[in-house]
Formats: structure tokens, C-alpha cells, sequence
């Protein structure tokens, strides 16, 4: 397949599926039912999301810079990573996942810092914040019980799911085992290639990524930062909750589900969890007694409300990076 062909279909593909999706869940809401509920919107606590989202983003970049700064000689500022860290997200909404390469790249603009070691510590951040949603789940299972076990019930078949693994457990084992002997023989063939060194210095250098999270100095303000996030999501989500009269009498308890069923909507390869993020949301709060059409509007407030902060701060950030690559080609030129 061509090259461009196939990059083409990478980001138009899953573009088409969350339009699909957020067309079909919203061709039949009115246009003059989404107005009246945005004119009752509170401002005040739709601001109070907004303002502790930002802060959200900040506490994420520096967090980031915990890890990066990690064994490194230079001093890594928190400015510079922010605006890496939103320009990753604003890529993400163009390019499913793209846009954790697209901030490794920007940093790599301002310090001297490899790139295998900036995937290895977005992996890791990545991993912990896997890690803290699970908590999440757990946490709103303790809470929700009832409900989650009825979500569940409708979603998964325990025997159906049972049968599948009992079916293909073994397939599954001897599938990976050849996958691992491949790459052990691949590895063996052409270890002493030249393109095998260079994979084995960026393995060493993303390794090197993986292991700033017990490296670092500030270890109590990684951890307590990873904490601060989750609970500024759930702020954000619950302040819009407060802002709007169909939800403002949901429980703390139940909002939580829906940031956790959002959250599991915002892990869909498409950009932005546009469509999915939508569904999700608007399908646990008729759990709650909201009508399907203002379950769909929160959503669409709630990531409408995310969407237009990453635009204007990953702009902001497009600009802010833009002088510096003109300053490093200008260093280049000087030195040919």
C-alpha cells in the first residue's frame, strides 16, 4: 500500500468512525433542547472546571518534568513541558496517539534530552495513570456496586466470556511463545547489524525513561501529583455536574461513575473520545434517571468544555515552539 495512502487512511479512518458515532447519537436531539440547556448552565461552576482543569495540566507538566529532569545535567524547566505536554494533546485530536511522539519532539527542541528517554518516561506515566484509573473503577464498584454489576451484567456474558477463555487460552500461549522465539532468532541473526545497535541504544535510553520513576528526587510530589490529577478530573466532571440543572442532583458517588465510564470512552483509539466518550457517558446516566437527550448534552458540555482548552493552549503552544525551531536551524546555518 502507499506510503501516504496509508497515513492518509491512519488519520481519516478512525476521524469518519467518531464522526459516524457523534452524528448518530445526536441527529435527532434539537437544536433549540441543546440551546435552552447551555442558557441554564451556571457560569460560575462551568468557570470553576475550566480554571481546575487548567491547573490539571499544569500538575501533569510537572509531573512529566519530575521524570525528565531525572539524571539529566541541564535544568529542565516546567514552561517548556507544559506547552510540550498540551501541543501532544492538541496532535491527538488530528492523530490517535500521535501526539505522545509530538510532545517527546518538542522537548527535544529545547533540551538536549533523547528521545528514547522521553518515550520511556510517557510510557510510564502512561502506565501509572492505568494504574490510578483501575483504582478508580475500584473505588467506584465500592460506591456503585448496585449499578456497576447491572452495567456489567448488560455489557459482558460471565458464561460467554468464560467458554472464550477456556476455548482459546491455549492458542493464545502457543501464538506468544512464537512470537517470542521469532524475535529471539530475528534478534540472534542479525544482532551485529548496524540497524540492531541503534535498537538496542534506544531500548537502553527508553529503559533509562522507565526507571527515573524510582530515580527521581521528589518522589512524595510525583506520587501525590498522579493523585491530584485523578481528583481534579472528578472535580471538573462534578462542577459541570452542579453547573447543569438536569444533573446538578447527582451524588458525588455517581459522578464518579461516569468519569470512570467516560474515561473507559476516552481509551477508544479515536480522536479525542469523540463519539465514544459521548455514548458512554450518556449511557450510565439513564442509570441515574437522566433523560438519554440530557445525558447527551452534558457529555457534549463536559468535552466540548476539555476540546476547547487543548485547542487554545495547544495553539499557544504551536507558536511558543515555532521561534525554536527557527533558532535551531539559525544555529545550524551558522555552523555550516
Amino acid at each position: 500500500m502507499n506510503r501516504k495512502l496509508k497515513r492518509g487512511l491512519q488519520l481519516t479512518l478512525p476521524l469518519l468512525i467518531a464522526v459516524g458515532i457523534f452524528y448518530f447519537l445526536y441527529k435527532d436531539l434539537e437544536k433549540e433542547t441543546i440551546l435552552s440547556a447551555l442558557r441554564e448552565t451556571d457560569l460560575f461552576w462551568l468557570g470553576a472546571s475550566l480554571f481546575v482543569g487548567l491547573i490539571g495540566y499544569l500538575l501533569r507538566a510537572w509531573r512529566w518534568k519530575l521524570l525528565i529532569a531525572t539524571r539529566e545535567a541541564v535544568s529542565v524547566k516546567t514552561a517548556p513541558v507544559f506547552w510540550a505536554l498540551m501541543v501532544g494533546y492538541l496532535i491527538n485530536l488530528l492523530v490517535p496517539r500521535a501526539g505522545e511522539l509530538a510532545r517527546c519532539g518538542a522537548v527535544t527542541r529545547v533540551y538536549p534530552i533523547s528521545t528514547g528517554k522521553l518515550i520511556g518516561t510517557v510510557v510510564l506515566e502512561r502506565t501509572i495513570d492505568l494504574v490510578f484509573m483501575l483504582l478508580m473503577v475500584t473505588l467506584a464498584f465500592l460506591l456503585q456496586g448496585a449499578v456497576f454489576l447491572e452495567i456489567f451484567g448488560l455489557l459482558v456474558s460471565i458464561p460467554a466470556l468464560t467458554q472464550f477463555v477456556q476455548s482459546y487460552f491455549v492458542l493464545g500461549m502457543v501464538i506468544l511463545l512464537g512470537i517470542v522465539v521469532v524475535l529471539y532468532l530475528g534478534y540472534i541473526k542479525f544482532k551485529s547489524h548496524r540497524l540492531a545497535g541503534k535498537i538496542r541504544q534506544f531500548l537502553r535510553q527508553f529503559v533509562s525513561g522507565i526507571e527515573t520513576v524510582y530515580q527521581m528526587k521528589n518522589q512524595w510530589g510525583f506520587w501525590v501529583a498522579s493523585l491530584l490529577i485523578w481528583f481534579i478530573y472528578f472535580l471538573m466532571m462534578y462542577w459541570i455536574a452542579l453547573a447543569m440543572s438536569a444533573t446538578n442532583s447527582l451524588s458525588m458517588g455517581s459522578v464518579l461513575m461516569v468519569l470512570v465510564m467516560g474515561s473507559i470512552g476516552m481509551v477508544a483509539p479515536v480522536q479525542g473520545g469523540i463519539g465514544t466518550f459521548h455514548a458512554m457517558v450518556a449511557f450510565i446516566l439513564l442509570f441515574y434517571g437522566i433523560s438519554e437527550e440530557q445525558g447527551k448534552i452534558f457529555a457534549m458540555v463536559v468535552h466540548a468544555s476539555q476540546m476547547i482548552t487543548i485547542l487554545v493552549l495547544g495553539g499557544i503552544g504551536l507558536l511558543y515552539f515555532l521561534p525554536k525551531r527557527i533558532s535551531n536551524l539559525s544555529e545550524e546555518r551558522n555552523v555550516y
